[in-house]
This record gives C-alpha cells, structure tokens and sequence, in this order.
C-alpha cells in the first residue's frame, strides 16, 4: 500500500502521562484513505489530525452507516512498541461492514495501516504503567444523497488517543445495574457488529444506571428479557461454582477480542469455560447462596474490570465483599503481562511496530 505522508506545520504539546484519563487528546496525525465503486480504496494518506469536511447530505448524518472498531500500541520495557492481535480486530471490522453493506477494508490493509500510523507517532506511546496508545479506526458512508440504499463512497479513517485506565476507578470494583426495560440487541440485527448505533440505543440504559448509583448496564436478552448478555462496553464473566460462565456469540453479543483471550487463557489454566444462556434468575441465585464468587468484565478500553456489586429490580447483590477476587487479578496480571511485554507471549498473540 502506498501511503501518502502530509507534515503538520507544529506538532502539539503532549499531555501528561500521569493525567491522561481516556480519550481526552488526540496526536498529531491521522491515516485517512477513500473509496469509490470505480476505483475501490485509493489514496492512503497519514495527515495532520484535524476535521473532516462532510456534506450536509452525507449519507452517515442520516442513516447512519458507520462501524469502528478500538485496539491498543504498548510501550515495553525495552522501548519497542507493539499491538496486541490486530487480526482479530481487522477480521471483526470486516464482518461489521458486511452486516451494515458498507465497503470491506481488508485485513492486511488494516494492519499496515494501523502499524504505520503508530510508527509515525511513537512518540505518542506513553510509558508509564498502565498507559497505552489506544487506536480508533472507524469508516463510514461518505455518499452526498438522501435515500436509504448502500451508498457508494466510504472514508476509513484511524486516530489514536495516549490514554490511561478506562474507569476512573481502574481496578476497584464497580456496580452495576441490570436493565430489563430496555433491550440493547435481537438475534438477526447488529449486535455483533460494532456500529455506533448499538452504542446509541444502549445510551439509555446507561443514564438509568448512573441515576441508580451504578457504573455500568448489564443487559438480558432481546427477546425473553430473561439471560444475561453483554454489559454496556465490554464482555462479562461470571464465576460460579469455580466454573465460568459466559454469553455465547449468536449474533447478539459482540465478539470481543479480550474476551477471547480471556477464554483461551482460561482453558489453559484448567478451568471449564462454559459459554451458554444464563439466567439473571440462576445468577441471582447463586449469589444469594454464595457460591457467586466472582464477576469481571472484558474489553480493550479496560481490559477487566471486576464487579462487586449487581441490582436487579430492588434487590443488590455484593460479590466477594465488593472486592477485586483472585482470579480476577490473576487474569488482568497475565493479559497485561503480554500486552507490555513483561510476560512471555506463548499465544503468539503480539505485533511489534518496526
């Protein structure tokens, strides 16, 4: 791929690393590349990191074609840079523009986009613990018509954002509400892509768990309001009876990278994964009666978050005394581990940047 490089006249100041917070600054450049019907994708360019002109008629202001998807570049020890299973993101972005019938922007092209423009800004990689390099690629209908149909034109763009932990309160457990009004996705729709109308229409359900006092929404099926799925940003595990359990991947729960590391690593530990339909009433149970014994969620932004505390309806549950259990610990230590490079990666799971 022949990318194009474009200087900014001044480069910005960078942020402090100790006060970065998530998705507050952004770095000095951008990779940006088109396509159209007649030429497919063209004109690969890294450019100064600024707004995007768009037509009032574009067709993502109004019918919301658009998908993205969010992976990470971490300083090691030894200085080196390196991405963590960019594949996988390529792969799932690929099927997410299937879902919505958007142009698919191939895999290699994915990582070699992603690799370049994380070379050019190195420097953005921050070095102290639990910092990162995050990077947002995200496409969208760049068509000037109105009229629900595919569109023609789509713009793939990648930014990247120095950040620190995802929730302000990093590893300290979290509440979180269950919400049984409102549905997030049906089998058959677009829950496992990742399109920014999911996050849209899950929107409520988190306004409803901050006025409740809780960080997070857990939500239940689509189509009996009865299993546990997904919560808001990320995958969830639970840990009952010293087995874990999970929602399965049938169309409505997002395939989640961390969530698939989490797994294998799992399995490698000798623990039965078991990735089938739980109810919130079996989960409710089980933490009345104890054998509840821990809960964490997965996701790029940050990585596992344990829970300490559920609400559904008027009763609220507390899990492992509302702290961070053992293998929870264990888990964000491994995972991490072979994301900065401390730990030996046997999955073969790293990409340096060089």
């Amino acid at each position: 791929m022949d990318i194009k490089f474009i200087k900014r006249d001044q480069l910005k100041e960078k942020p402090d690393e100790t006060k970065l917070g998530f998705g507050k600054y952004f770095t000095d450049y951008m990779f940006v590349m088109d396509y159209d019907e007649a030429q497919g994708w063209h004109d690969a360019v890294i450019m100064p990191y600024g707004p995007i002109p768009m037509d009032p008629s574009t067709v993502v202001l109004h019918y919301a074609q658009e998908t993205f998807e969010g992976l990470k570049a971490y300083r090691r020890a030894d200085g080196k840079i390196q991405l963590f299973r960019p594949e996988m993101n390529a792969r799932r972005m690929m099927r997410s523009n299937e879902r919505l019938c958007m142009a698919v922007f191939p895999e290699e092209m994915f990582v070699e986009a992603v690799k370049a423009l994380v070379k050019v800004e190195s420097d953005w990689v921050p070095s102290q613990p639990d910092t990162s390099l995050y990077i947002r690629p995200f496409e969208f209908a760049t068509e000037s018509t109105l009229g629900v149909h595919q569109a023609k034109a789509y713009k793939f763009v990648i930014i990247l954002s120095p950040v620190g932990a995802y929730y302000e309160e990093g590893l300290d457990p979290v509440k979180i509400m269950v919400e049984d009004e409102y549905v997030r996705a049906v089998k058959g729709g677009t829950g496992f892509a990742k399109c920014g109308g999911n996050y849209a229409g899950s929107i409520i359900g988190q306004v409803k768990a901050e006025k409740a006092g809780c960080a997070q929404v857990l939500w239940l099926d689509g189509e009996q309001r009865k299993y546990v799925e997904e919560v808001g940003s990320m995958n969830i595990m639970f840990k009952i009876d010293g087995e874990i359990y999970t929602a399965p991947i049938e169309g409505t729960v997002l395939p989640g990278v961390t969530r698939d590391s989490i797994i294998h690593i799992l399995k490698d530990w000798g623990y039965k994964v078991n990735e089938t339909r739980l109810s919130i009433d079996e989960l409710m149970q089980a933490g009345r009666e104890g054998r509840l014994e821990e809960v964490f969620g997965t996701g790029t932004a940050a990585v596992i978050s344990p829970v300490g505390g559920l609400v559904y309806k008027e009763e609220e549950l507390t899990v492992n005394d509302f702290k961070i259990g053992e293998l929870t610990q264990k888990l964000y230590d491994c995972l991490t581990g072979i994301q900065w490079g401390k730990l030996e990666d046997k999955y073969g799971w790293t990409t340096v940047v060089e």
